[in-house]
């Protein structure tokens, strides 16, 4: 832990808007009572909860351009160690943070199965064993990997070559999906099969779209590809922003760069659909481009207006954005995997609790209800955020 000097204001907003963004639509109070703006996409299109993991992404290669320029983009050991050790951390965290949610849903099982009457010795070692059926890939590994390669083709590739990079790697992409049946959800879905052969059926998430049930997995191996271009588009366009001075240039390079991304985006979308589960190259640029529009607008609101006050809340998640998230995956899971009996002699977890007993009893609309859940948890990961904002303490995974 330690205190971090003077920081982009802004940046840090839209890092904190993402990461509470992303903490309310991963913790309704029920999955199956959610307003239409707060689910995902089924399949091909776009909604405002499939915006916040690529904003954040998007982010993250702004970061990541701000600091690589402290060692001058120069490909030393200490800095290729420092990329490397972050890699591993993010990527290990990801893996403890799913590896942790089978061991304490498995210890909640054993305890409440009425028909098995193991050992409390017994239920620990097997909810322990659970990496046969682990899923490797998830939102943390994604961002580990995409942080490790962008930031070693940073430091690695002259500059003048990462647009190359980023339209070669778009191109290769969307030739996969076209050639490969990339588009629909099947077992003869491209992707699917390479993410098969990589990471095995049981070490994917499994989806379930009009009936269909396959083992998909949305931060797969293979859709990793554009998941990295995400990152260096990011990087790309902090490079041109940071080399203005003034926060009015600043403000053009985001909105030109915001308007052609998403404007190529959706132009290209008539041939191949944004669709963020597959990362199609146009979901990478029209949320790029929403992202570049998006730090212009708040650059121009808080840097040059001057308007700070709302952003207080933002900004507790936007200085330490991965512990929160990290804290709030754990939270979650805990909230989940606590049970205790209720008065019908059956079991209920703190979080069914919470939510039909104490939330429900006030509000009967049960996707309000659901709503207001959410927004309790945000707010729960948001005062501890707000501890360490206002003691300067600054968390770096």
């Amino acid at each position: 832990m330690k205190q971090q000097a003077n920081r982009l204001l802004a940046l840090d907003i839209l890092r904190g808007i993402t990461i509470a963004g992303m903490i309310l639509v991963n913790n309704p109070g029920s999955w199956g009572s959610i307003y239409a703006p707060l689910r995902h996409a089924a399949w091909n299109g776009l909604t405002p909860t499939d915006l916040v993991f690529p904003f954040f992404m998007f982010i993250m290669g702004i970061s990541t351009f701000m600091s690589l320029r402290k060692f001058e983009f120069k490909p030393t050991s200490a800095v290729i160690i420092k990329i490397l050790r972050r890699f591993v951390v993010i990527f290990a965290i990801g893996l403890g943070i799913a590896w942790f949610s089978k061991f304490c849903y498995g210890i909640a099982s054993g305890l409440t199965n009425a028909d098995e009457q193991l050992p409390l010795w017994t239920i620990i070692a097997n909810s322990a064993n659970s990496f046969a059926n682990l899923r490797i890939l998830g939102v943390l590994p994604r961002l580990a990997i995409s942080y490790g390669v962008a930031a070693l083709i940073a430091v690695l590739v002259n500059h003048k070559y990462i647009m190359h990079i980023i339209v070669s790697m778009l191109v290769v992409y969307a030739l996969v999906l076209i050639l490969g049946n990339g588009y629909e959800f099947s077992d003869t879905n491209i992707i699917s099969i390479i993410d098969h052969a990589v990471l095995g059926g049981n070490h994917m998430y499994s989806d379930t779209i009009d009936g269909v049930r396959l083992e998909f997995d949305p931060e797969g191996f293979i859709s990793t590809l554009p998941a990295i271009v995400h990152v260096l588009l990011g990087f790309w366009v902090g490079k041109k922003m940071m080399a203005e001075t003034d926060n009015t240039k600043r403000i053009v390079v985001l909105f030109v760069a915001g308007a052609v991304l998403t404007f190529a985006g959706l132009l290209l979308s008539y041939g191949l659909p944004i669709n963020k589960k597959i990362w199609s190259p146009t979901f990478v640029l029209t949320t790029c481009g929403l992202a570049s529009t998006l730090l212009g607008l708040l650059i121009w609101i808080i840097d040059i207006k001057g308007y700070k006050k709302w952003s207080c809340f933002f900004e507790s998640f936007g200085v330490n954005p991965l512990f929160i998230y990290v804290l709030a995956g754990v939270l979650s899971i805990l909230l989940g995997a606590i049970r205790f009996a209720n008065a019908e002699g059956s079991y209920t977890t703190l979080k069914g609790f919470i939510y039909n007993d104490v939330i429900g009893s006030v509000i009967t609309d049960a996707t309000l209800a659901s709503l207001v859940f959410a927004l309790l948890f945000v707010c729960l990961n948001w005062a501890i955020g707000y501890i360490l904002y206002k003691k300067k303490i600054y968390i770096k995974i």
